[in-house]
């Protein structure tokens, strides 16, 4: 296989333990290459769209996930294959940098290398190619920065906001209630953004679920929701104006780090430990009621000693609460997180208006609500749903609207939905692909016919007609020269997106051709896979 001869003509291997390798190079490595890629795409294409399908994943451990978000199926499905791997990235990265579009970028990858495939087999070379789908996405981003539409928002109008968080719902199973999901992810990134610097942090939003209830009851809190209920069951259920300590030094008595042994010989020795151990308790306690703490909230647990005299000293305590949770309840209070009961002030101590806890349906789940908090720069997203999947995609979707909401925070431009952007794009760079003389021009026409898979994809995913209603859309946009023309997924009867309110975020297409396009070069420009064999 990989054989060669030196100048007195014997033969030397060039690689090692070649007889269990496989090698594929060529044209043949290109063309399998192309067809792992395809594979991928087809899996996703069924998803696109507010009537795309969901996939059902098991994981080797029984565990079963029902999505439709592209990120997701794609990091389940455990690919072996390296090119479907480059794919598998490509949604991640896509996912990372616009959490949107996940399924789009795959299924348009997929298209661009159905065509460079054709091209392919008609001769040309595959660098020539590469470069003219390099020209053909530059032309794309352009059109598209020529069609976008800017629109201002403010903290008191928010409706294109939620309108285009609504287009990212409509795709996911949660689009029965979509217009509230929307406004939850808008309100809540609003709550965390800070504005003049254009920027959001997404992890001030923390999402819960709960199961039971029904999607409806989704709530969006100011303040933060953990997971625990008060250490004892006869304490307040309800605090207002709480101040609380936030520690993470453990209610009990100090160890001794060395090994040790007490020898207890008489019943006064053991009073006195005992008494020294309450002492203990008893000055922790007291100094948290000094600094003037309505409310201590631990890190670690206490025992029942603890318990029973934070009870009886009328201060309700909260314990294991988890270090994530206490930096998030630190940071929505405004309180500080303490190491040591020598170092409590009253400075240090976090407010907030209401501590509730509520308990959930006939079991005993019960949950902390930290509410009307000093600083509301943290906020909490709580999901109800019938079953822990519907929660968990719940989580997926929100997650999607929230990557949204904040891209239109940092760049306010949107271009029209449904297919629309990808058919304007695919006329413009037709009637640019006449200025390119050589070979490439043949690649510029490819890339435009790739770009009409994804409208095409849509009409065939909401059981229409494919190629009639892509030409009759097509000719539309031609006629009246307007660019808002798309698929009319949703049987409205009109197919201007902009009066059936269907907006993406400008960003988000673009990185979307942009990766595409990237992805496509660089499995066009392997020929040669060497890779060990299967036995």
């Amino acid at each position: 296989m990989a054989l060669a001869f030196d100048e007195y003509g014997r033969p030397f291997i060039i690689i090692k333990e070649q007889e269990q390798k496989t090698r594929l190079r060529g044209l043949d490595a290109q063309k399998a290459n192309i067809s792992a890629g395809k594979a991928v795409a087809r899996i996703l294409r069924t998803s696109l769209g507010p009537k795309g399908m969901d996939k059902i994943l098991q994981s080797a451990d029984g565990d079963v996930t029902i999505s439709n978000d592209g990120a997701t199926i794609l990091e389940q499905m455990d690919v072996g294959n390296q090119i479907a791997k480059l794919m598998v990235e490509l949604s991640r990265s896509q996912d990372y940098e616009i959490g949107d579009g996940t399924t789009g970028v795959v299924v348009m990858a997929g298209a661009l290398l159905e065509q460079s495939e054709k091209l392919l087999e008609h001769g040309i070379h595959p660098i020539r190619i590469a470069e003219g789908f390099e020209m053909a996405s530059r032309i794309a981003v352009e059109n598209l920065e020529h069609i976008a539409h800017k629109f201002e928002f403010d903290a008191t109008n928010v409706e294109p906001l939620v309108q285009t968080c609504m287009t990212t719902l409509s795709s996911k199973i949660v689009n029965r209630c979509k217009h509230s999901l929307a406004e939850i992810a808008v309100k809540a990134v609003l709550a965390v953004a800070d504005l003049e610097r254009k920027d959001v942090n997404l992890d001030l939003i923390k999402v819960e679920g709960k199961v039971g209830g029904k999607l409806e009851d989704t709530e969006l809190i100011y303040g933060i929701v953990v997971e625990k209920d008060m250490s004892h069951p006869q304490m307040p259920k309800r605090i207002e104006n709480a101040k609380i300590a936030i520690l993470t030094c453990p209610f009990e008595p100090p160890k001794p780090k060395t090994k040790h042994k007490v020898d207890i010989d008489t019943v006064e020795k053991f009073q006195t430990l005992r008494q020294q151990e309450q002492k203990y308790f008893d000055d922790m306690v007291q100094k948290c009621k000094d600094v003037g703490s309505t409310l201590v909230i631990c890190q670690w647990g206490f025992d029942d000693e603890a318990n029973h005299l934070l009870m009886h000293r009328n201060l309700p305590a909260v314990r294991w609460v988890g270090g994530v949770e206490l930096e998030l309840i630190a940071i929505a209070t405004g309180g500080r997180i303490v190491p040591r009961f020598q170092e409590l002030t009253p400075e240090k101590l976090g407010k907030a208006g209401l501590v509730r806890e509520k308990s959930f349906g006939t079991t005993k789940d019960r949950m902390l609500y930290i509410e009307q908090c000093a600083n509301s720069r943290a906020v909490t997203i709580f999901i109800r749903g019938g079953n822990k999947m519907i929660i968990e995609e719940t989580k997926r979707s929100l997650h999607d609207a929230l990557c949204v909401a904040r891209n239109l925070i940092r760049n306010n431009s949107i271009v029209y939905g449904g297919g629309s952007a990808e058919i304007s794009c695919s006329l413009a760079i037709e009637a640019a692909a006449d200025g390119y003389p050589g070979v490439e021009q043949y690649a510029i026409r490819a890339f435009a016919d790739a770009l009409d898979s994804i409208p095409m994809a849509l009409a065939e995913n909401s059981g229409l007609q494919p190629i009639e209603t892509l030409s009759a859309v097509k000719s539309q946009q031609i006629k009246e020269n307007n660019p808002c023309c798309g698929i009319d997924c949703n049987d409205v009867g009109i197919n201007d997106m902009r009066e059936q309110n269907v907006f993406e975020t400008l960003i988000g297409k673009q990185q979307q051709i942009l990766l595409a396009t990237q992805v496509v070069k660089m499995i066009l420009k392997i020929d040669d896979v060497i890779s060990p064999s299967d036995y």
